[in-house]
């Protein structure tokens, strides 16, 4: 499905909200319904993917209901007991109908608004590349990818060999890399309710500062 010989529009790319987790490091709660200023941290990734992406759909296997207005399609695991973020991914290639597919996790509330541009000119540069993965200066974020359709059946074959490391399945790939300067803050990530507290922090600084 995807043609190296032309750009990367838009129209070319689903965007995909990983909310599909366990959130065991948050008590069970459902990270992407949590919110962040009285707005659901997925609310924050969606409006921030939307304007880079032809459609925009939902990794999660729970609370379908809650989440669908956020996106055209709410996409289920196939593999059973939240088996991490590749199950996401390998759910939503696997009905994929655009040759690209941009990944976010749920809890990234300020994603730069070049992602799927920027990730998409070094796709274009890099013609040996197989994906691009963001970074920032000090270390790559892999959940924040575009990645083309025909690695569906590599990734599929990686899970049902028991892979499940994200790291690893990257590790089979030749990923082109993308670093962006405010990185750190843009890929600010909850993993916790102190995490929670601080980008609470964060966000109110920002409104003052504006």
């Amino acid at each position: 499905m995807d043609d190296p010989t032309r750009p990367i529009t838009a129209d070319d790319i689903t965007g995909l909200i990983l909310a599909g987790g366990a959130g065991r490091r948050m008590g069970g709660q459902d990270k992407g319904l949590v919110e962040l200023d009285e707005r659901p941290l997925a609310a924050w990734t969606a409006a921030a993917l939307r304007p880079q992406v032809g459609r925009l759909w939902i990794s999660a296997n729970r609370n379908a209901e809650r989440y669908a207005p956020l996106a055209e399609r709410v996409v289920a695991d196939r593999l059973t007991g939240y088996q991490g973020p590749l199950a996401g991914i390998a759910a939503a290639l696997a009905v994929l109908e655009t040759p690209w597919l941009l990944t976010s996790p749920c809890d990234t509330p300020w994603l730069p608004a070049d992602l799927g541009e920027r990730l998409g000119r070094a796709l274009a540069a890099d013609a040996a590349a197989d994906l691009a993965v963001a970074a920032d200066p000090e270390r790559r974020h892999p959940l924040h990818a575009l990645l083309p359709a025909r690695l569906a059946h590599g990734l599929d074959a990686y899970l049902a060999d028991g892979g499940r490391s994200v790291r690893g399945w990257l590790d089979t790939l030749r990923p082109t890399v993308v670093t962006f300067d405010d990185g750190a803050r843009a890929f600010a990530n909850l993993n916790s309710v102190e995490d929670l507290k601080t980008l609470a922090g964060s966000a109110a600084a920002s409104v003052g500062a504006g």
